[in-house]
């Protein structure tokens, strides 16, 4: 099973744990980690804009993206969420295998 990253920005980590937490419990998501403080300076509507905000780092199995995207879609509060996915090509094994046993739905 491929694995991947995903990379999701949140307005604050109030958000972040809410949506880890549903992540994880539906097993979208084997592990999240939520950087509290982030800067990002992107343009939006035409103006350069910088703000802090808080980013998570989804670990997940490839095929639970589209899932993971449309849960993410419904619980985000941004207009354009920034979900980005990364493939991993290499890994510790045992814990490539948990990342399976814990993204296994059904």
């Amino acid at each position: 099973m491929d694995k991947i990253v995903v990379l999701i920005a949140t307005r604050n980590e109030e958000e972040a744990v809410i949506i880890a937490k549903i992540l994880v419990e539906e097993r979208l998501a084997a592990c999240v980690n939520i950087m509290p403080s982030v800067r990002s300076v992107y343009r939006w509507k035409g103006k350069v804009t910088d703000d802090l905000e808080c980013m998570m780092v989804v670990k997940t199995a490839a095929p639970n993206f589209q899932m993971l995207e449309a849960r993410v879609l419904e619980l985000h509060s941004y207009e354009l969420p920034e979900i980005v996915a990364l493939p991993i090509v290499s890994g510790y094994e045992p814990y490539l295998a948990w990342m399976e046993e814990s993204t296994l739905l059904g």
